[in-house]
């Protein structure tokens, strides 16, 4: 009798977390689901046709848009994709337009947590934008109205820089020397929703370098060294010891420099 009770706890809690895993997978999958729209008090339904008697620049793009295939339907069926994100829009409507009717996710990232729930986590690591203090929002750097939400997917990475150099403009060059990595985009070094290393970096200290800077021989000109190895550019893993590749004295413009092909100041 005892141990048929303790295999039922056990069933409980193995098949408790095992629900839990499948619902946050279906909130971070490559196709996102809405768990829930958000809900305003006494506010019902009026369907994107009508947001769009007042913001056609906003509806007009937004089948292109990613936020689109989320394809909301309200109880008869029509169109709510905008009540999606921004609650029922009755009272909006009917207060012609106006502050506190309807839902702004530019003010809260929390209408947008409801279904990137890994970035809420993101968000609590040690180093990230301000976003949950409001000096950033998620549109900022995000196109959710049309298009594809992630700037710079594909082969167009100048969109993603041109994102982050909005903010980063001393970041931006063009530089006389400038660092490969940049042609990755920025994310090639830093985590933009949040890292457990400074500058939101994605790798803490030479362990980021190293990713592509570890083969040989090195030359000159290739941009490649062979760290703990004395070489043309000299012993790596003595240097190292005294900081990292960008605040031991050695490349301390890892963005790009317009003095020196070492990305040195």
């Amino acid at each position: 009798m005892n141990m048929r009770l303790h295999w039922t706890k056990q069933t409980l809690i193995y098949g408790g977390a095992a629900v839990w895993g499948l619902l946050l997978i279906s909130c971070v999958a490559a196709n996102r689901a809405v768990l829930a729209p958000p809900q305003i008090a006494g506010a019902t339904y009026v369907g994107s046709k009508e947001c769009a008697q007042c913001h056609e620049e906003v509806t007009t793009h937004f089948a292109s848009a990613s936020h689109a295939k989320l394809g909301l339907k309200d109880a008869k069926g029509n169109d709510s994709s905008c009540e999606g994100c921004h609650g029922p829009g009755s009272l909006h409507v009917n207060a012609g337009g106006g502050r506190g009717t309807i839902i702004n996710p530019k003010k809260s990232p929390e209408t947008c947590f409801q279904c990137h729930l890994d970035k809420r986590g993101q968000f609590q690591l040690p180093y990230t934008h301000p976003v949950l203090a409001g000096q950033v929002s998620c549109v900022d750097c995000h196109d959710v109205h049309s298009g594809n939400a992630i700037r710079g997917t594909g082969t167009d990475l100048a969109a993603q820089n041109d994102t982050c150099t909005k903010c980063h403009t001393q970041q931006k060059g063009p530089f006389v020397y400038s660092h490969d990595a940049m042609k990755e985009g920025c994310v090639a070094c830093h985590q933009p929703h949040g890292s457990v290393n400074q500058k939101m970096l994605v790798a803490r200290d030479a362990n980021l370098c190293v990713r592509c800077h570890l083969m040989a021989p090195a030359t000159p000109s290739s941009g490649i060294v062979n760290i703990g190895n004395n070489d043309t550019a000299g012993n790596h893993n003595a240097r190292l010891q005294q900081g990292t590749c960008w605040s031991a004295g050695c490349h301390e413009a890892p963005h790009g420099s317009n003095v020196n092909n070492h990305l040195r100041r």
